[in-house]
Formats: C-alpha cells, structure tokens, sequence
C-alpha cells in the first residue's frame, strides 16, 4: 500500500513546491501572491484516502461487495453512457465559450490548465493501476484500481467548477452531478469497485486543482512567448473505443 501513498505525496509536494516559488517570485501576475489553501486539499485526499486504506481494509472490502450486490442485483442490460460522460464536463468549458458564456480563463490559459490537469490526472492513475494488482468485478483484468473513467469525469467537473464558479455554481453543480453518474455506472456495469472510484474521483479533483495552482508557473516559464494559441476539440473512435481529442496550435 505505501507505493499508492508515494505517488500521491509526491503530487501534492510538488503543488506545494511550485505554490511557494510563486510567492518568491516577481509582480508578473497577482495571482501568484495568492496564498495557498490547504483545506482544497480535504476532499480529494480524503476520497483518495478511503479508496488506499479500502485495498487492505476488511470492513471496506466487505462493503465493496455489499454496494456491488446491491447496484448490479438486477441488471439486465449494461449502461455504457460512462464511455461517454466522462468527458462530458470538460467538453461544456468550451462549448459554454462558444456560445458566448466566458468563463475564468481564455482559450490559451484554459487550454493550458486543461492540458497539464489530463496529464497529471493520466499519469497517476496509469502508474498506479499498472503497478497494483487489484481484479476487476467482472474479473476481466487486475488493474481496476483506482477508475479512470471516474478520474477524468471529476477532473473535468472541477474544470468546469473553477471556470464557471462566479458565473454560476449551478455549472459545477452539473458537472459533479455527471462526474458521480459516471462513478456510479462505472459500477453498475461491474468493471470497478467503490473503492476504485472514490480514489478516482479523489484524484481527478486534485488534478485539476494542482494545475490552477502551477498555472502562474506553466505560463511564465513554458508559455511566456505563446501569444497565440488555438485550437479544437473533436470527438473520435476507434477499435471500439470512444473518446476526444484535441489540436492545440502555438
């Protein structure tokens, strides 16, 4: 268990870290100034928490398999709108944009946090679920935990959150409602456990939240001479698969 605790250390030191050299940092953006608030942090490691100690924890494991008996007692059919939702709240940010609702950011600095949110997000659940051992409920595989399915539906719900908190909270409200549908049928259609989608939604949050905190530092160093940037977001399939994809022009 202690190698799911050193992935998610390391992800909120590093947050802490870039925080504290933008506050040494100089007058470029008054967001920089901002000070660091650790009670963000409550949730999603809390949610990430649950799904760690779940791996070894009886009472949880027990609890895994009352809430699958319970969820799939009388499925006749699979569900699968999870392929689609999870990337349903992301995809609002700009289509929101298109139609003329701004929201925090621009199409540049949007995209930027975006783009280093799915990476952080990306790579710490593939590292974890290739480096733990935990079997599907339907058994098809060993790398069911944490969902990702879950992690990137709540990274876009936190997205869209903080992009559209002071036009209206009613647009993160949504997003999280989606962002728990996707969990629940993640587990409905038995290809996770619930603790698999607590991490994952533990992580997708603070995904996000760590790439809104290290944005001041992505733009001043990786971005500074990116006046421009452009771009789309298009759906796609392929060998069954769906999903999105996205063309960033710099």
């Amino acid at each position: 268990m202690k190698k799911y605790f050193i992935t998610i250390i390391l992800i909120i030191f590093y947050c802490s870290k870039f925080q504290g050299q933008n506050k040494n940092t100089d007058s470029l953006n008054v967001v920089t100034k901002k000070k660091f608030n650790y009670k963000s942090l409550i949730i999603p490691t809390s949610l990430i928490g649950y799904g760690i100690v779940g791996l070894e924890s009886h009472s949880l494991l027990n609890l895994n398999y009352e809430v699958k008996e319970e969820i799939t007692e009388n499925i006749d059919n699979k569900i699968t709108m999870d392929d689609f939702s999870q990337y349903s709240p992301f995809v609002t940010v700009y289509a929101l944009n298109l139609a003329g609702i701004k929201g925090k950011n621009d199409f540049k600095d949007r995209t930027i946090i975006f783009g280093t949110a799915y990476l952080i997000m990306g790579a710490t659940v593939n590292i974890i679920k290739h480096t733990g051992n935990v079997e599907r409920p339907d058994g098809s595989s060993t790398n069911s935990f944490p969902s990702g399915h879950t992690a990137t539906a709540f990274m876009g719900a936190e997205f869209l959150f903080q992009e559209y908190k002071y036009e209206s909270i009613w647009y993160g409200i949504s997003g999280y409602v989606v962002a728990a549908g996707t969990g629940f049928f993640r587990m409905y259609n038995n290809r996770h456990w619930l603790t698999d989608v607590a991490a994952g939604a533990g992580i997708g949050i603070l995904s996000t939240k760590i790439a809104y905190w290290i944005h001041p530092w992505m733009k001043k160093v990786l971005f500074k001479k990116q006046e421009n940037l452009n771009g789309a977001i298009f759906p796609f399939y392929n060998d069954n698969k769906i999903g999105f994809g996205m063309v960033v022009k710099f």
